[in-house]
């Protein structure tokens, strides 16, 4: 697994060996990262599922502001920690080891806000698809222009809306898709 692009573009990233994280792969980080475009630049970024942490890395080196990772597995935690330190980015960035709704609960209390929120649960873990993208929209995480990105399996099917947070494209790539999301305005509905 290696950096698309920006600052650290070619370095690699360590993944855990077995089948416990399934990465998102080099194209389809590619694909992501082409969609968002500039919008990624001195952005408030948020990976929740982070497995090895590469999406959240790849926004670092395509310049986001913050970057915050949200991994329960503890392994995966420190294999962030590890693929950080290998390239010595020590600022910009947070990491919680813990559930993503507790995450996101603690981000809350901290009055977080961001542009940009990756999820990628583990792809036969569908509830918790649902139960993140209902908390999203029911929190105070996400501003009027932020954008919620969900991969997923291409055999399953998201919800077109989650409240107030719609569906506004969806990508697909081989065996997975990306579907984006984001809040509607009371006078749009």
């Amino acid at each position: 697994m290696r950096i698309i692009s920006g600052t650290y573009r070619g370095l690699h990233l360590r993944t855990l060996k077995g089948g416990n994280l399934r990465p998102t792969s080099d194209q389809m980080r590619e694909t992501l990262f082409d969609v968002l475009g500039p919008r990624v630049g001195g952005a408030a970024f948020l990976d929740a599922y982070a497995g090895t942490g590469a999406v959240g890395i790849e926004a670092i080196s395509r310049g986001a502001r913050d970057v915050v990772f949200i991994e329960h597995h503890r392994p995966a935690a420190q294999l962030i920690r590890q693929n950080l330190a290998a390239l010595k980015i020590d600022s910009g960035y947070a990491l919680l080891n813990c559930d993503v709704l507790k995450g996101l609960e603690r981000l809350e209390g901290e009055s977080e806000r961001f542009d940009i929120v990756f999820l990628d649960p583990p792809y036969e873990e569908i509830r918790e698809y649902h139960h993140t993208l209902r908390r999203l929209a029911r929190g105070s995480l996400l501003g009027p222009e932020s954008l919620v990105v969900a991969e997923h399996s291409r055999h399953v099917e998201l919800e077109e809306n989650y409240l107030n947070l719609y569906r506004t494209r969806l990508l697909r790539h081989g065996d997975a898709q990306l579907g984006f999301y984001r809040l509607t305005r009371e006078n749009e509905k």
